[in-house]
């Protein structure tokens, strides 16, 4: 069964009756001159129905008002019925959507191009309670001497109480002078900034905020060093060291636990390290190690994830994983270690994601310290993570049963440091023996670790900080807002409670207003439609209907684009119009003016008339040119024998192709213009463009009368020519002689083809030792080769080669009179000799009798010939193969005297002997200019093979080893193959090896370490060199093969690495407030 065709079931179909009844009227009208009411209702297509329901707007109608606006429910891309909420976009961002969605969501921070590592670290020390309370109480008058300490006040002061979700942290970057678009170390802002606060805070009078950085964040350590031969420990082992973190090493490490106890590890003095020991007064063996004297509250660790590599002097990143735990007892790590545990729990994360040391991306990992839940800070972003550090469902973790030894005193307000309140996060505090899961967790980016001391008693570590933060009397409730901050706060909230406000009102406002104008077009068009004929009614223009439709702001309205001169509605708009209600056009007129008003009285009875006698004389025209055109026909085929004029063949052809002409068009003009020589007489037939057919007088009348309707002005164009014109003698004679010129032409190349028969078709020929050859220039031979084959069109433009004469004397130096060029190679193969083939190089041996030929036919002597002759290495002159001298032989002689001729001559390398001999000089000297010619390229393309597999496939590697050709055509796309993929490169002559495999390693992700890179046979070394200096040009073919012997690794860690080698000096926080002497702003 066939399947039904349902390809036009949505088409409109045309009307079957193809008589247009308007022809008719307009007909009827320029003969009679009268005008009735039916005419004007037929020609302005008053009579047609009122549809409903159409897919698109009607033009044949003016009653039809379907497709202005989209269905029920249907909406369009621009305009008035776009969806509701594109249409609101145009009132801009909401600031709404800026806003926190709740209180206990802590808000981000802007990243200005390259400041996350500030960012992370702004975070992390503003959700440490303590730091904030302390800041918050800098009096207001310090804040306004120190620039810096003021605007942390101020973003500390929003990232509290703003309702913004995101706070710009522009004007802080921008007081510390920092470079928003480099990427800078974390830990080493860290440092800095702690270290610019401190010499900032120590100005307050308030002993609360003065030692907030030594309280909360600064430690001791000491450099012990003990005798092993006496025992004692030197003087110095006695002085402390302040620090701010404790920096561990991590490589080879997999635990917090493992680096701090190499951190603390003993390291024996000994050999050319021996220690002077003043005790023993002798150089001596000992032990060195860092002792914990004091421990801060807020104890820091960074991990050293950055290393130095002394080969390629760059730091590399460490990216295995390394675990910590959610409780660290650093009791066990102190030098002196208290009757119970000193208790961390982990607070933060700094997180570097990424593989490249100068580039990535940093986040941090937050504990609220009031609610228990974990954040992740990622700059303007906040995600909740809950009571995990990464995740609720994070697989970064795992817990093991131990023993935890028990706190003697039990858990007080006053030993808490943790922001005043008591967060043992789930461990349980008892004189007993503690029985807990102790949570680890596992990371291969973090970078800093952060951890807050919940228990401590009784001990001589801290001790003496310890109370200086109690003393401090800061606590959860003593970070909030101080007075001068909370109102400034407080009108930032309002300008954004004022914005949010004026917002709504100006989308509720747009929200009425497009409503209430989709409304309005509705009932518009709903009654716009005139029902009967004889109702009022107005003309309006579709366009501006369609503009009024579609539009949120319609322009006022515009009747003049159907207006004719006579300020009246002219027939020939009728599709550009609508024909609406009398209290529709009222209702438009009076909302948005325009005009002007055309009512149903307004139709132009001259523009009809004049429409009229248009419309007669092209049915007049189409009627005579139908007439005529069976007769051009006729006369086109040859089938009109009583013609009397000339007209152009080629004129006459796209004249009966042209269709539907109602009047005479420019195509028309120049009937004969092509048969007019410019001596104003007949071309003959024979010159280009002249061909004529005869056409009777009636026709060409009528061609003749349209011609001068037309272009009356060029009568030239439209000369007679009776059909007993002669052709003008002048031209004539020319093209008897260009005809003769040709024909003897192409008699000396039809003679030169028959002479040189074999030579013509450009094949190799088999060449005999003893024979008498001479010296072509390949390159001319083959421009003869291609002027003698030339023909049709073809032969005009294939000109004549240079004078053989003249090419022969510019192979001889004038210096040596030898020769400038040398002939191409030889080849042996199963005992036959011939000569490689080349269009462009070299010199091409040809046969005596075509030298002696061509000497005949370039006018040119026998003397000036290069001769040349065959020979082989080591060989006799009575030996030879092919020699001309003849004797008689037998069948088994001439076989076994073959195949001996044939051992021969595989066995000896044949060679040309020249005379005159070839100029090794001039040609060496000329072989180095070209070369370095070559070798000087700014621009081409190489292709280079990947190989799998042991063995380099025959074809790559015959490739690899053959001459390039720059000139040849290659494709830039990657190609597979079977042993692997090709891809072209665009280098020049200074590209160094290293950048070339650069480029490899982006197109097929091979490091350049295991890239062992060819050319032909011979590897490619020296990553310093450049492609001129391997003499590898454009059209090269190369092939490389993976080791796989280095560890791949991603490509943007060599770049990075390779821009940060480019910087001779590492800038760092050079030239910011950070490094410094000026923090303090005179008033």
């Amino acid at each position: 069964m066939s399947r039904p065709n349902t390809r036009s079931k949505n088409k409109r179909h045309r009307t079957e009756n193809t008589d247009d009844p308007s022809s008719e009227i307009l007909r009827k009208i320029h003969l009679t001159g009268e005008l009735s009411e039916s005419d004007i209702s037929q020609l302005y297509s008053l009579w047609k129905p009122t549809c409903h329901g159409c897919r698109v707007n009607s033009k044949d109608s003016p009653n039809c008002f379907c497709g202005l606006i989209p269905p029920p429910n249907g909406t369009r891309k621009t305009g008035l019925w776009q969806k509701m909420s594109d249409l609101i976009v145009s009132l801009g961002p909401d600031p709404s959507k800026d806003l926190r969605s709740s209180n206990d969501t802590p808000a981000g921070l802007t990243n200005l191009g390259a400041t996350c590592y500030a960012n992370s670290i702004l975070q992390c020390l503003y959700m440490n309670t303590l730091f904030r309370a302390g800041i918050f109480s800098v009096e207001p008058e310090i804040l306004k001497r120190h620039p810096v300490l003021d605007q942390l006040a101020r973003l500390f002061a929003q990232l509290h109480s703003s309702k913004m979700a995101f706070i710009d942290s522009a004007p802080f970057i921008k007081t510390l002078e920092l470079d928003n678009g480099v990427q800078q170390d974390s830990h080493e802002f860290l440092t800095l900034f702690l270290s610019l606060l401190e010499h900032s805070l120590n100005q307050s009078k308030g002993s609360t905020a003065k030692t907030i950085v030594q309280d909360l964040f600064r430690g001791s350590v000491s450099n012990l060093t003990r005798c092993s031969v006496c025992g004692k420990d030197s003087e110095a082992s006695s002085k402390t060291e302040d620090f701010y973190e404790l920096e561990l090493n991590i490589k080879g490490l997999n635990s917090l636990d493992e680096s701090l106890d190499d951190y603390l590890s003993l390291e024996q003095l000994h050999g050319e390290n021996q220690y002077f020991c003043e005790s023993c007064g002798m150089r001596v063996d000992a032990t060195r190690c860092i002792k914990l004297r004091s421990l801060p509250p807020v104890l820091n660790f960074q991990l050293k994830r950055y290393v130095f590599l002394p080969k390629t002097t760059t730091k590399k990143k460490i990216t295995s994983a390394f675990s910590f735990p959610r409780i660290i007892d650093m009791g066990k790590k102190a030098q002196n270690p208290p009757e119970s545990d000193l208790i961390y729990e982990l607070s933060a994360i700094l997180i570097h994601k990424g593989t490249a040391v100068n580039s990535g991306h940093y986040v941090a990992h937050i504990k609220d310290e009031n609610s228990g839940q974990w954040w992740e800070f990622d700059d303007e972003h906040v995600s909740k993570l809950g009571f995990h550090p990464f995740g609720e469902n994070s697989s970064k973790s795992s817990k093991k049963l131990e023993t935890l030894q028990s706190v003697d005193c039990p858990v007080k307000d006053e030993h808490v440091v943790n922001g005043g309140h008591v967060d043992t996060g789930g461990l349980s505090v008892s004189g007993s023996n503690l029985f807990a899961h102790e949570e680890i967790f596992s990371s291969t980016d973090a970078y800093m670790l952060m951890y807050n001391c919940i228990s401590i008693n009784g001990c001589e570590v801290k001790s003496h900080r310890t109370c200086r933060v109690d003393d401090m009397g800061l606590n959860a409730k003593s970070s909030a807002l101080p007075l001068h901050l909370s109102e400034e706060i407080q009108e930032l909230n309002t300008s954004y409670d004022t914005a949010c406000k004026e917002y709504q009102a100006k989308k509720d406002s747009q929200v009425a207003y497009i409503s209430e104008r989709r409304e309005e077009v509705k009932s518009f068009l709903s009654e716009a439609p005139v029902k009967p004929l004889e109702e009022p009614y107005c003309w309006i223009s579709t366009d501006w209907l369609r503009q009024w439709s579609d539009t949120i702001t319609p322009s006022s309205i515009d009747n003049s684009v159907i207006q004719c001169s006579h300020g009246k509605v002219p027939i020939t708009k009728v599709t550009q119009m609508k024909r609406l209600s009398k209290t529709i056009w009222q209702k438009l007129l009076s909302k948005y003016g325009g005009g002007p008003t055309l009512t149903n009285g307004d139709y132009c009875i001259d523009c009809i008339k004049e429409r009229a006698g248009t419309s007669v004389s092209a049915d007049d025209y189409r009627e005579r040119r139908a007439s005529f055109r069976e007769l051009a026909e006729a006369c086109l085929a040859g089938n009109q024998p009583n013609s009397s004029y000339f007209v152009s063949k080629t004129w006459l052809v796209h004249w009966l192709r042209r269709k539907n002409a109602d009047c005479p068009s420019d195509a028309d003009a120049g009937p004969t213009s092509s048969l007019r020589c410019p001596h104003g007489d007949l071309l003959p037939e024979q010159a280009a463009g002249a061909k004529r057919v005869v056409v009777p007088e009636s026709l060409w009348l009528f061609f003749y009368e349209t011609a001068c309707s037309v272009k009356p002005d060029d009568l030239l164009g439209c000369f007679a020519f009776p059909s007993d014109s002669v052709p003008c003698e002048i031209c004539s004679r020319d093209l008897s002689e260009v005809a003769c010129l040709e024909g003897s032409i192409r008699a000396a190349k039809l003679r030169q083809r028959q002479n040189h028969e074999k030579l013509i078709q450009g094949k190799s020929f088999a060449l005999n030792p003893g024979c008498k050859y001479f010296l072509i220039p390949s390159w001319w031979l083959a421009k003869w080769r291609a002027y003698l084959n030339a023909t049709g069109k073809n032969t005009s433009y294939s000109l004549e080669p240079e004078s053989l004469e003249v090419i022969i004397d510019s192979l001889i130096c004038k210096q040596h009179s030898r020769l400038l060029e040398k002939p191409l190679e030889l080849v042996c193969k199963r005992g036959v000799i011939n000569q490689r083939v080349s269009t462009t190089d070299g010199l091409t041996i040809i046969p005596e009798s075509d030298w002696k030929l061509f000497c005949e036919e370039w006018n040119l002597p026998e003397a000036k010939g290069i001769r040349a002759e065959i020979t082989l290495t080591n060989s006799s002159s009575s030996g030879l193969l092919g020699s001309c001298k003849e004797m008689p032989i037998s069948d088994e002689d001439v076989k076994h005297s073959i195949d001996e001729s044939n051992d021969e001559l595989e066995a000896r390398e044949p060679f040309i002997i020249t005379v005159p001999e070839i100029c090794e000089s001039c040609i060496g000297e000329k072989e180095s200019c070209e070369l370095m010619r070559k070798l000087n390229y700014s621009e081409g393309d190489i292709c280079v093979h990947l190989v799998r597999g042991k063995e380099v496939p025959r074809s790559i590697l015959e490739a690899s080893c053959a001459a390039s050709e720059p000139d040849r055509r290659t494709s830039k796309r990657s190609r597979k193959t079977s042993f692997g993929n090709s891809i072209n490169l665009n280098v020049s002559a200074t590209t160094s090896i290293y950048q070339l495999k650069m480029m490899i390693w982006e197109a097929f992700g091979v490091v350049k370490e295991n890239q062992k890179l060819h050319k032909g046979s011979v590897e490619i070394e020296g990553d310093t060199a450049t492609l001129a200096d391997k003499n590898i040009f454009p059209g090269d073919v190369l092939w490389v093969r993976d080791t796989e012997i280095h560890e791949n690794r991603d490509i943007a860690d060599e770049l990075s690495e390779q821009k940060t080698e480019a910087q001779l000096v590492e800038e760092g926080f050079r030239g910011t407030l950070l490094i410094s002497d000026v923090y303090i702003q005179d008033t």
